[in-house]
């Protein structure tokens, strides 16, 4: 059994943790709000651009088409684009992304595609390199930014369509979380590039208007497929910095309740202990005074 001095060390070890976890949790519920904000400030316009895009798509085919929505013709090679947060403490959210990144790694081998990863944030190194070590192709690494902006996703979309164009990859494929709230972000996986075909109720949002495009569709494309990979990879950083904190926030109140659990269990122990050695200091004085 522990000692009164080791069990009360123990107590203020874990008081001391407890505070470190209570601000932490204010610390992210702060940061969510702003984090939520910009989330959902950008889907309005990430869902417009996909309409014009789709509008756009219905008018061109064939070799017409510019090359990042028809693609290279073949999809052997996949390009696996994982994001993933800079910094821990935010419960199970990087490995459930890691988690559906090496289902949809495993997916496509087993259609007989070859794959590679293009990681983005630090936490989802590790748990990838130690099953697809020879499959990572590179890290981009965000943690000396502050503040995520449209520079960082415009940096890796630049990045990714000169892959592309150099043919180093035929299909891209997003994984990244989607923040609903501090409780559930779901990890999503999308295809980035070649951009996706749209739907037909996609293009067909004008009704029955017949819409003239100056110059060209196929000048427009070229010009908005690239702007339309980088809203895409904007997006997923923005929903990234939202879930981090959202999921931070709950797992440093599950942490600060856990620790409020195990210190009203270890002063228990301490009373306990404490009222068996004076009752055993008791025993003992009272035994004396009797022999006397």
């Amino acid at each position: 059994m522990a000692s009164l001095k080791e069990l009360k060390g123990r107590i203020n070890s874990v008081k001391s943790t407890q505070k470190i976890t209570k601000a932490k949790q204010m610390v992210a519920a702060a940061k969510l709000r702003r984090a939520q904000a910009a989330a959902e400030a950008a889907r309005p316009y990430a869902e417009r651009l996909s309409g014009v895009m789709a509008s756009l798509a219905g008018k061109v085919s064939g070799d017409s088409a510019p090359r990042l929505l028809a693609g290279t013709g073949n999809d052997k090679r996949h390009l696996l684009v994982v994001v993933n947060t800079d910094k821990g403490l935010c419960g199970g959210l990087n490995s459930n992304i890691v988690k559906a990144a090496k289902i949809k790694a495993r997916a496509l081998i087993a259609e007989g595609k070859d794959i590679k990863f293009y990681l983005v944030g630090k936490k989802g190194r590790a748990p990838i390199k130690r099953d697809f070590a020879s499959s990572i192709e590179k890290h981009f690494d965000t943690s000396a930014v502050r503040n995520i902006g449209f520079e960082e996703a415009e940096a890796i979309a630049d990045d990714l369509i000169a892959r592309f164009e150099n043919g180093e990859f035929d299909v891209a494929h997003l994984i990244y979380p989607i923040f609903k709230s501090a409780l559930a972000q779901d990890p999503t996986v999308d295809q980035l590039i070649p951009v996706p075909s749209p739907a037909p109720a996609a293009a067909s949002t004008g009704g029955d208007a017949v819409v003239e495009y100056e110059p060209g569709e196929e000048e427009i494309l070229e010009e908005l497929l690239p702007r339309y990979v980088k809203t895409q990879l904007f997006g997923a950083l923005l929903e990234r910095e939202a879930s981090e904190q959202g999921a931070s926030m709950t797992a440093m109140d599950n942490a600060t309740r856990n620790a409020g659990d195990l210190i009203q269990k270890l002063t228990i122990q301490y009373n306990r202990s404490r009222q068996a050695a004076i009752t055993t200091e008791l025993i003992e004085i009272i035994a004396g005074a009797e022999a006397l």
